[in-house]
């Protein structure tokens, strides 16, 4: 999710080292992502030809469709569950809503743009192109601010439970979303504002090309990316910590407890169980790039139970009502 700047730059260094070609060497190491292969029917050593070739890798980009396909379909159906099922309406699911919404775009909209920018598209366009790469900035920024709220979120429900109830309510929980996709929508169009390099006269779209570094390392990863994520890993840490701390008090005092105390054991062990969810969420965000808006819907399944039952309503209700489609089209 947050790797677009990895992407880029260390496929090009590991595949540096196979070009043969002086031109071609230059070209990549300035240039072009590791997924295609790059030919040129001029041999000059200037900036990269007009007429150069550019192949796309085709595995890649069959990765790539298929990751689309499962963002755009699991999340649509995370986005059925909690509107249908009345009990995962909560405040933290409607922050897995946002990060759906995002996951839903990085599928139909990021990963096309990514798939066209690889291949330099659009060409002579710079407005466009600038338009396009700011999508994936945006998207990325807006998942890890979902991912931020929820931790934030997690945090009050376990430290501040009695302030919790009016802290956290639905409108406060709508304000914060709306304030998280527009602070993602404006870092994520600073390119397009200006900050950006000077367009290649080959006028081909690659993001090292096109987007400033200055701008991805400086702002995008260190301020925008990386701070959200040491705050997210402190705030989980804390909640683990404290869990762990309650679970062992709770059992130095089972000989004497109560029903009150019971009550209570089992909300920590709740709150305790959703917490190692979302902060499994958060490292699967980390490790897999824009490839967790697929695996999201599947992890939701996997730790949350509510969801997996509601999933599985979902599928047996469109299983039914296909076979009684099935059965009056026969009779």
């Amino acid at each position: 999710m947050s790797a677009l700047l990895t992407l880029y730059t260390s496929q090009q260094t590991r595949n540096s080292s196979q070009l043969s070609s002086p031109l071609l060497q230059h070209f990549h190491n300035s240039s072009t992502p590791s997924f295609f292969n790059v030919t040129s029917s001029s041999p000059s050593s200037s900036p990269p030809p007009a007429d150069l070739v550019i192949s796309p890798n085709m595995v890649y980009m069959v990765a790539e469709l298929v990751i689309a396909f499962l963002s755009t379909f699991g999340n649509l159906l995370v986005c059925a569950a909690v509107a249908l099922n009345r009990n995962l309406q909560t405040v933290t699911n409607y922050f897995l809503v946002s990060l759906a919404v995002a996951d839903i775009c990085v599928g139909a909209i990021a990963i096309p743009c990514a798939i066209l920018t690889d291949i330099g598209l659009p060409r002579h366009n710079l407005y466009l192109c600038l338009l396009m790469l700011s999508v994936l900035i945006m998207l990325t920024q807006s998942s890890i601010f979902s991912l931020l709220a929820v931790a934030v979120e997690r945090y009050v429900a376990i430290f501040m439970p009695f302030r919790y109830q009016v802290l956290v309510t639905s409108h406060n929980a709508v304000l914060v979303i709306l304030a998280t996709w527009l602070l993602a929508f404006v870092i994520g169009l600073v390119p397009l504002m200006g900050w950006h390099k000077t367009p290649p006269e080959s006028g081909y779209c690659f993001f090292v090309l096109v987007v400033d570094m200055t701008y991805m390392v400086y702002f995008n990863f260190f301020a925008c990316v990386l701070t959200p994520l040491v705050i997210m890993f402190l705030i989980y840490a804390q909640i683990f910590i404290m869990v762990r701390r309650h679970v062992r008090r709770t059992v130095s005092e089972k000989s004497g407890r109560g029903e009150g105390q019971v009550r209570a054991a089992a909300s920590m062990r709740r709150e305790m169980k959703t917490a190692t969810s979302l902060f499994l969420l958060l490292l699967t965000a980390i490790i897999l790039s824009h490839a967790n808006s697929a695996v999201n819907p599947f992890l939701y399944a996997y730790t949350m139970r509510a969801f997996r039952d509601t999933f599985k309503a979902i599928f047996l209700s469109s299983l039914e009502r296909n076979q009684e489609q099935e059965y009056y089209s026969h009779n």
